[in-house]
């Protein structure tokens, strides 16, 4: 389950009341009066329906990291080359850049219970399939690629499902809080998966870790058959190309979505290729053998993790005391010099620090622009809406690391983390199109022309 990435929502932008009607554990929720200091960050729990997919999810999501690792570690222990894992990495990756479209228009349109549901079954099987391929002794690179690249369009396409799932459950005032436990959810199987996945493959070899993946996508489908989800707007006579155009136009139109997307692109280009360096920088700072950088790869990226979801529990609350629009300023500003620090650290210690801050403001900036989508969208596109955040990040990522990854190897790591975080702070603050897209999400109130333009 991913329901990642506060100011009261403009009056225009209420729950319909159909949707309230039909999630009575919502309709009791806008009744309740509003909580104050950290205790707003779990707010979302008290509604059944979030509290069962946010445990399912992460589940999946741990068996999802032992995955990761598993397949990562097996191509390049079984080729010798480090370009397979980048290779696999992409091929998961990738479909979310250019699928999503496809997922928003779809989750716009088709009753989200049974895609959902039918997507994780397919996902688990695939894993399933792995399981018995490498069981086996098959260990092909190519083969594996092929398999993650299926696995990843699919996650793809039921992406913008669960995306636009939110308002079933929770109310509008605990979105923030909610997208902020989705990315703790994402952190906290990044803290687990690989800790998992080290010990199954080392006690069962690695079919076990591919097994176990397999089997925790039956978490999110048992959790699907309890949750109650409103049924999106039928599209009859609307093909999906005119469908995904309209998303397009109802983000263009509107100027906070605009904003947020623009920003996530923006961010995902300069900033987010530090998550992918991660294990250059633990060569950076703790150079030595193999198993010297992989201690250190994974020390530094259980730090990010635990700054994310320690930035899970401090965003909302400081989102009730001091405005939504405050709390992302807040972290567009710190995320630049939080950067700089990463990457001028001189060794693990310093670095494993700032790393840890890294995590807690990215993690500002994502679920505030991610909530800001949630927010301003119009109900009706809010899955097209949200797919095409999601591009934009998918999009811009790996396009940003596959730029710095060799600017890297030619100037240094430092330099080029710090050079893109001033980058960033140059192109935020001189480029009028992105200022204004600033001001714009940072509002998040300007008046909306979407339901007029697509009426």
């Amino acid at each position: 389950m991913t329901t990642s990435p506060t100011d009261l929502p403009p009056p225009e932008l209420s729950l319909p009341e159909p949707a309230i009607e039909a999630v009575p554990e919502l309709a009791e929720a806008q009744a309740l009066p509003p909580r104050r200091g950290m205790a707003v960050a779990l707010r979302p729990f008290r509604h059944r329906s979030f509290s069962l997919l946010w445990i399912g999810g992460l589940i999946s999501i741990v068996g999802s990291w032992m995955q990761t690792v598993a397949v990562g570690a097996l191509v390049v222990a079984h080729t010798g080359k480090a370009s397979w894992a980048v290779v696999v990495a992409a091929s998961g990756f990738l479909p979310i850049g250019l699928l999503s479209p496809v997922g928003g228009a779809w989750a716009d349109r088709l009753p989200r219970r049974p895609v959902l549901i039918a997507g994780n079954l397919v996902a688990g099987c695939v894993a399933l399939g792995i399981a018995l391929l490498v069981g086996n002794g098959q260990q092909s690179p190519a083969l594996l690629s092929l398999l993650v690249l299926v696995q990843g369009c699919v996650s793809a396409l039921i992406g913008p499902f669960m995306q636009a799932i939110l308002p079933d459950l929770v109310p509008r005032e605990e979105f923030l809080a909610g997208v902020s436990l989705g990315s703790a959810q994402w952190n906290l199987g990044r803290v687990i998966g690989p800790a998992l996945a080290g010990g199954a493959v080392a006690a069962f070899g690695y079919p076990a870790a591919f097994l176990a993946n397999a089997i925790s996508f039956l978490a999110v489908v048992v959790a699907l058959m309890f949750v109650r989800l409103s049924t999106p707007p039928v599209h009859e006579h609307e093909s999906v190309w005119r469908s995904i155009r309209l998303g397009v136009e109802t983000a263009r139109v509107e100027p906070a979505c605009r904003a947020a997307i623009l920003l996530i692109g923006t961010v995902g280009l300069f900033a987010s290729p530090f998550i992918a360096l991660v294990p250059a920088m633990a060569h950076h700072v703790s150079p030595g053998g193999a198993r010297v950088v992989a201690k250190a790869t994974a020390v530094l990226t259980t730090a990010q993790g635990v700054g994310a979801v320690v930035g899970a529990f401090i965003v909302p609350a400081l989102a009730v005391r001091w405005g939504r629009g405050r709390v992302l300023l807040a972290s567009l500003v710190l995320l630049e010099p939080v950067l700089v620090l990463y990457g001028i650290s001189p060794d693990l210690i310093l670095a494993t620090a700032a790393l840890f801050g890294v995590g807690l403001v990215y993690l500002g900036v994502l679920s505030g622009l991610q909530t800001l989508v949630q927010l301003r969208a119009p109900g009706a596109f809010r899955g097209r809406v949200l797919a095409l955040y999601l591009m934009a990040l998918g999009v811009s990522y790996p396009i940003g690391a596959l730029l710095q990854g060799p600017i890297a190897d030619r100037v240094g790591l430092p330099w080029t983390t710090s050079g893109a975080a001033a980058l960033l702070v140059f192109l935020l603050i001189g480029v009028p199109g992105l200022r204004r897209s600033v001001k714009a999400a940072l509002s998040g109130d300007e008046p909306s022309r979407a339901r007029a333009r697509v009426a």
